[in-house]
C-alpha cells in the first residue's frame, strides 16, 4: 500500500467515524423530566403556555440543557390517585427525573396525615425503582387551616425528604402564597405573573440534579 492509498483509507475512515457520531448524536432523545402534580402544576385559570411547567422547559432550553419536560400534572389529583397514577406515567415516558408536586388536595379534604405520607412514599419508591431521580415539592395550606396543622404538614415532607435521600423544595408557592395580589380569586391558584417564581422555587433545587449542559 503506498503512502497516499493510506492517507486515502485514514480520511475515509474519520469522515465514517463523524458520519456515525452525528448520526447518533442527531436520533439521541433527550431526557425527560415527569412533573406530577395538582391544579398548580396543571397552570389552573391560565394558559398552558404561561404556567411554572412551561417556563421551565423554557428555562431548561435557555441554558442549553437537554431535557424534556412531561407535564403529567391533574387538577384536583391528590396523593392516593397520583399514586395510581404513576405506574403508566413511568412506563410511558421513561422519565430521568420526577417532580413531585402533591399534597394540597389532600390538605383540603383533611385527609389523615398517615394516608398521604403512605401515598407519597409510594409514589417515590416506584420512581426510584424505575431508576428516577425525584425531586419532592412541599405543600402548605391556607392559612385559616392553622399554624399547627401546617407545621405538621411541612414535617411530612421533611421527613420523606430524609427517609429517601432526595431533594425538597421546602415550599413550592413560596414568595407566592403570602401575596393575595398574585392569587386568583379563589385564593389559592396563582396567577400568571406568579408562575417565574414557582418556576425559580424548583430550578434551585433542580438544576444540581441535572447533566451537564451539552
Amino acid at each position: 500500500m503506498t503512502r497516499y492509498s493510506g492517507l486515502f483509507l485514514s480520511t475515509i475512515l474519520c469522515l465514517l467515524l463523524a458520519f456515525n457520531h452525528s448520526a447518533s448524536a442527531a436520533n439521541k432523545t433527550p431526557s425527560s423530566i415527569l412533573v406530577l402534580g395538582d391544579s398548580i402544576s396543571a397552570a389552573y385559570g391560565i394558559d398552558t403556555d404561561e404556567g411554572w411547567v412551561a417556563l421551565l422547559q423554557q428555562q431548561l432550553l435557555s441554558d442549553g440543557y437537554d431535557y424534556h419536560v412531561i407535564n403529567a400534572s391533574v387538577s384536583g389529583d391528590t396523593t392516593r390517585t397520583g399514586l395510581g397514577r404513576i405506574d403508566s406515567a413511568l412506563q410511558n415516558h421513561h422519565p430521568s427525573i420526577v417532580i413531585i408536586a402533591l399534597g394540597g388536595n389532600d390538605g383540603l379534604r383533611g385527609l389523615a396525615f398517615s394516608e398521604i405520607e403512605s401515598s407519597l412514599a409510594g409514589i417515590i419508591e416506584r420512581c426510584i425503582n424505575n431508576n428516577a431521580k425525584v425531586l419532592l415539592a412541599g405543600i402548605r395550606l391556607p392559612p385559616n387551616y392553622g399554624a399547627a396543622y401546617n407545621t405538621q404538614f411541612a414535617e411530612l415532607y421533611r421527613r420523606l425528604s430524609a427517609r429517601y435521600d432526595i431533594p425538597l423544595v421546602p415550599r413550592l408557592l413560596d414568595q407566592v402564597a403570602e401575596h393575595r395580589e398574585l392569587l386568583q380569586d379563589d385564593g389559592i391558584h396563582p396567577k400568571a405573573g406568579a408562575q417565574a417564581q414557582i418556576m425559580q422555587n424548583v430550578w434551585a433545587q433542580l438544576k444540581p440534579m441535572l447533566r451537564a449542559p451539552g
